[in-house]
């Protein structure tokens, strides 16, 4: 799996989270409420969806099945002036990033999760950075698709 290293600015995101754990993973129940009121988001830059994960402080992914993160659902916009009722504004803080491509259905993450955190990072000259960690999804993504494709955005330093 082929990685490339990319530099994001501060990026302002609306969407929907809620708190959940690998062990409980509600990412399908977070999914389900937001896609209905997506296309009321003003100010949209492009059609892609933001699935983005939120640690607690120290955490910076390698956690517990049982520990609680903030798991989000969003789109990037060019403004928060405009907030859906149900929806909060988050500003990802940006910085470096390993870029992955994940390709298969969802049920097949895990394994790339393995290989980004098992095999690249350890043997990379990067470490884990306490930043949020994302996936950026095609407008016409489906999480059971054997050839779905999501970028995967894990910071480093």
């Amino acid at each position: 799996m082929e990685s490339r290293i990319k530099t994001l600015e501060p990026t302002k995101l609306i969407g929907m989270h809620l708190k959940t754990s690998l062990a409980q993973n509600r990412t399908v129940k977070l999914w389900q409420s937001f896609m209905p009121g997506r296309m009321e988001i003003p100010n949209r830059t492009d059609a892609a969806y933001i699935s983005m994960n939120v640690y607690p402080e120290g955490q910076n992914g390698m956690l517990s099945p049982t520990t609680i993160f903030d798991k989000w659902a969003a789109v990037e916009v060019s403004s928060h002036d405009v907030i859906p009722d149900g929806m909060e504004a988050y500003t990802l803080q940006g910085g470096k990033y390993a870029v992955f491509i994940h390709k298969g259905p969802a049920s097949a993450f895990p394994k790339t999760m393995q290989y980004i955190f098992g095999e690249w990072l350890p043997n990379s000259e990067y470490e884990l950075d306490g930043r949020e960690h994302f996936e950026i999804l095609s407008e016409d993504y489906d999480r059971n698709d054997p050839e779905a494709e999501e970028e995967v955005w894990v910071p480093i330093r």
